[in-house]
């Protein structure tokens, strides 16, 4: 008899040892028309992680993925742990506040943590965020990356995007997509009012080439 009789077929061979392929996640737009088409946009029941420096084009870009959501009639929730949200320029850049939860953490990043977690297991939410930009690197450094898995393995069974947005990576290895943001111009109307600037989003994780847009307001983080 042939060696080759002997082996199970590739399924069966899956089967016998619990090899599964999921199938790609549904992804929810960004509102970004460029980068959706060299994304896909952000991957649900996935983490996506936002990070940059300060006036990079984070918050253009949290802010616009949030209000894609409310478009979509979603109910979207922003864990603001440095309480830098502003519900101004929010409802400028297009967020339904009425669709909006907003949680504020007046600097305390467990009790960001510990909400997002709440919020994951209540169910409800299309959109969340949690805003950990501006704390600092010790705070972030003593994050228990037990907090990263947790997530991940709360959102896999659903269709909610969690999105991190921070100076660096924290999710790491449990996120599917990574976004780094630069600011690569500036135009200023005066020596104190910024004009227009230009943001580069380079999408780290997967790899994709980098999307470049300019913004006509003035910009925060």
């Amino acid at each position: 008899m042939a060696a080759s009789s002997l082996l199970p077929n590739s399924h069966r061979l899956q089967h016998l040892i619990g090899w599964r392929h999921a199938a790609p996640p549904d992804t929810a737009a960004t509102g970004l028309a460029t980068l959706d088409l060299e994304i896909g946009g952000c991957p649900r029941g996935r983490i996506t992680e936002l990070t940059g420096p300060a006036s990079s084009g984070r918050a253009t870009l949290l802010h616009s993925t949030l209000a894609a959501a409310g478009t979509r009639g979603e109910f979207v929730a922003l864990i603001d742990v440095q309480n830098s949200f502003d519900p101004l320029t929010a409802a400028t850049a297009g967020i339904r506040l009425d669709r909006f939860l907003w949680v504020r953490c007046g600097g305390d990043l467990e009790h960001g943590l510990q909400s997002a977690d709440l919020l994951l297991q209540s169910g409800g939410f299309g959109m969340i965020a949690l805003d950990c930009c501006g704390v600092s690197e010790r705070a972030l450094s003593r994050i228990p990356v037990s907090y990263w898995f947790r997530f991940r393995r709360a959102i896999e069974p659903t269709h909610v995007c969690l999105m991190i947005a921070a100076d660096r990576p924290l999710a790491k290895s449990c996120s599917s997509l990574w976004i780094e943001s630069r600011r690569t111009a500036s135009a200023f109307q005066s020596a104190m009012v910024m004009a227009q600037s230009r943001y580069q989003y380079v999408p780290r994780k997967p790899v994709a080439s980098a999307i470049s847009l300019t913004a006509s307001a003035s910009i925060v983080k």
